[in-house]
C-alpha cells in the first residue's frame, strides 16, 4: 500500500512538474545585433573613430619627426665627429623608443576608452532585455549571439528581439529604403 502511494505521488509529482515547465515560456535573442542596432552604438563608433585618428596623427608626427631627424643624419653623417654621431643615434633610437611606446599607450587608451563607451550601452541592452522578459513571463532568455548553447529547438523559442527594439526605440530602415543607398 505504501508502495502504491510513493508511486502515486512520484507520478503526480512528475505530471505537475512536467505540465508546469510545459507552460513556462522561454525567448531567444542575438545581443549583439541590438546593440549593433542603437543608436548609442553609432554615436559610440563616430566617436572612437575620431579618437582613433587623434591618436593616428600623434603617431605620425612621430613618424614624420624621426624621418627628417634619420636624413639629415644620413646626410650629414660623413661631416659629424663621432662624439655628436653618437649623440645623434642616441636620439634616433630614443624617438623610436618613444614612438613604440606611445603606440602601445594609445592601443591600451583606446580599447579602455571603448569599453567605457560600450559599458553604459550594454547595460540598457540589458535593462530592456529584462524589462521584456519579466513583461511577458519568460523563465529564461537565451543569448544567440553568445553560441554558448550545444543545441536548443529555435523555433520554440520565442524571438523577443522586436519587443527589446521596440523598448529601445530602435527601427530597422525597410529594405527597399537600403537598396537604392547601396547603389550609389
Amino acid at each position: 500500500m505504501k508502495k502504491a502511494i510513493k508511486l502515486t505521488l512520484a507520478v503526480v509529482f512528475v505530471m505537475g512538474a512536467t505540465s508546469l515547465f510545459a507552460q513556462q515560456k522561454f525567448g531567444r535573442i542575438n545581443t549583439q545585433e541590438i546593440i549593433v542596432g542603437m543608436p548609442e552604438t553609432k554615436e559610440m563608433q563616430t566617436n572612437m573613430e575620431a579618437y582613433a585618428k587623434d591618436l593616428q596623427d600623434n603617431l605620425e608626427s612621430m613618424t614624420v619627426e624621426y624621418n627628417q631627424k634619420l636624413q639629415e643624419f644620413q646626410k650629414n653623417f660623413n661631416t659629424l665627429s663621432e662624439s655628436v654621431r653618437q649623440l645623434k643615434e642616441n636620439d634616433l633610437n630614443a624617438l623610436i623608443q618613444r614612438r613604440n611606446e606611445f603606440e602601445q599607450a594609445a592601443q591600451q587608451d583606446f580599447q579602455k576608452r571603448q569599453n567605457e563607451l560600450l559599458a553604459p550601452i550594454i547595460e540598457k541592452a540589458k535593462n530592456a532585455i529584462d524589462k521584456v522578459a519579466a513583461a511577458g513571463g519568460y523563465l529564461a532568455v537565451f543569448d544567440t549571439s553568445t553560441g554558448s548553447l550545444a543545441y536548443f529547438d529555435e523555433a520554440s523559442l520565442t524571438d523577443i528581439a522586436p519587443a527589446v527594439k521596440k523598448e529601445l526605440g530602435i527601427t530597422d530602415a525597410p529594405a527597399a529604403a537600403a537598396a537604392p543607398e547601396a547603389k550609389k
